[in-house]
């Protein structure tokens, strides 16, 4: 099935917790020391390079597998959606929603049968014979059917059109607006992302590198550009340093809790993108360096 339901822990207020997390298949240590806490009824964007851990972290919180160290916990019932979306093949639409009534608790079928209408799936169709796409409509229906708190989506868009993209990320951000559920999504194409998450999880190499509201995040970073220079024109933690020619660029992490400084010519200062952002922290991995 395509949508999995875990029993709810105490997480101290917070939708998502984990502490210490960490998972590993056999020698090999797919997820290592990972902490962090989601706020309820956010958007939450979790990205990182192919192999970055996001799959592992995903299916343990879901509870599909078991952590070998720390702990991590949902508040409320969870709704997974896999990467492959697996559907029965044989089962039409219809038969699948039935299925998903079954297997789940709590279930709205209208919720259920309105997102497969919104984007037009025939009912009376065995899944083997819709597109992939379709295929993919079938599982966010069984999922949004399950009302659950917590929706866990594995690389939701991968399998959509880019229209479909985009309709089904304002359905998505409907469904929160109107029930208050917590979305966890996975990526690594950060310009999916654009207008849609409110808090990310950055992972690379099984590590979480950053976390938090998005609009903090980005707040306290800020990319100048100048003469070719060996230190930034500002105090504060140096992100990615560039240097072209008689150009340097450097992506800062200015001091928490400190006013913005401001710089006059011959700097010129630009707010930081999330695209910025993430690649910046990645390339510092791929560098060896300290992110």
């Amino acid at each position: 099935m395509t949508t999995t339901v875990a029993e709810p822990v105490d997480t101290t207020g917070s939708a998502v917790r984990a502490q210490a997390l960490g998972k590993r298949y056999r020698a090999k240590w797919a997820l290592r020391d990972c902490s962090f806490e989601l706020p309820a009824g956010k958007v939450a964007a979790l990205v990182g390079a192919n192999g970055a851990g996001k799959t592992t972290l995903m299916s343990v919180l879901a509870g599909l597998l078991p952590a070998d160290e720390g702990s991590a916990g949902t508040s409320g019932r969870v709704a997974f959606v896999s990467q492959e979306k697996p559907v029965y093949r044989h089962f039409t639409a219809a038969e699948m929603l039935r299925l998903g009534a079954r297997l789940n608790v709590v279930w709205d079928a209208d919720r259920a049968e309105r997102w497969l209408e919104r984007f037009e799936v025939p009912l009376d169709r065995a899944c083997g014979k819709l597109s992939g796409g379709q295929q993919a409509q079938v599982a966010f229906a069984l999922a949004v059917g399950a009302r659950p708190d917590v929706l866990m989506l594995d690389e939701p868009l991968a399998n959509l059109d880019p229209l479909a993209r985009r309709e089904v990320t304002a359905e998505l951000l409907a469904e929160v607006a109107e029930t208050g559920m917590t979305v966890l999504l996975s990526t690594h194409v950060v310009a999916e992302l654009g207008g849609v998450a409110d808090h990310l999880l950055l992972l690379a190499h099984g590590r979480l590198l950053a976390g938090g509201d998005l609009d903090e995040l980005l707040t306290r970073h800020v990319s100048y550009a100048g003469p070719a220079s060996e230190t930034p024109p500002v105090l504060g933690k140096v992100v990615e340093a560039r240097h072209r020619g008689t150009q340097s660029t450097f992506l800062v992490e200015l001091p928490e809790g400190r006013p913005r400084p401001v710089v006059a010519g011959p700097w010129v200062q630009r707010p930081v993108t999330l695209e910025d952002y993430v690649l910046a922290q990645l390339a510092a991995t791929r560098k060896g360096l300290d992110a």
